[in-house]
């Protein structure tokens, strides 16, 4: 299984949004057959089997076990990820770009830079899990908390110098066997949590 799977197929992004089986997804993080979900999801059994025969054509579920139980055989199932992420390539059509708003300040900027980030490193992943290959990235995640506007727009101001003299110094345009990489940085305010 994996850790978090792209979805890159439209038919399978419309399956995976379900509310049936969506639930029946996040219920095969451990391995179970249509009996036991059937069960836990308050649905007939020939009902979840149905859900589960297309989640399984669209590869978001898959069989790890048959077993001989009476006189049938009990298909034992699991989810091919521990979590999904729809990759905006989903929706190629109306799928955001950056260069559509290039108002860096807006949050529409941010949310298509963002939408890009998920499809791009999601072609990375899915191309080296079938290379069977691990992905070079690096990532920053943390809060500030901010006293003033002010204080919010200096700050932007001072990373994105420190952002570009990084770049400068290590931008290397004409080394042969260089290769390309992306760089976002990203600020926003705070969700709080619910619960």
């Amino acid at each position: 299984m994996q850790d978090i799977a792209v979805i890159e197929d439209p038919a399978a992004a419309e399956v995976s949004l379900d509310p049936i089986r969506a639930r029946l997804l996040a219920e095969l993080s451990e391995p179970g057959s249509a009996t036991m979900l059937a069960a836990k999801v308050g649905l007939p059994r020939q009902k979840v089997n149905y859900h589960l025969k297309t989640l399984e054509a669209h590869g978001l579920v898959e069989m790890i076990e048959e077993r001989r139980k009476g006189n049938v055989n009990e298909r034992i199932m699991r989810a091919t990820a521990a979590s999904y992420v729809i990759s905006p390539t989903a929706l190629a059509s109306v799928e955001p770009d950056p260069a559509r708003s290039p108002d860096q300040l807006s949050a529409s900027w941010l949310l298509a830079v963002a939408a890009r980030l998920v499809r791009d490193v999601g072609s990375l992943i899915t191309g080296a899990t079938k290379a069977r290959k691990r992905v070079a990235t690096f990532a920053i995640d943390g809060e500030v908390r901010f006293a003033s506007a002010a204080d919010r727009a200096a700050f932007a101001g001072e990373l994105a110098g420190a952002v570009t003299a990084l770049v400068s110094k290590y931008h290397d345009e004409s080394a042969e066997n260089g290769r390309d990489h992306r760089i976002v940085v990203a600020l926003h305010p705070s969700l709080k949590e619910t619960g």
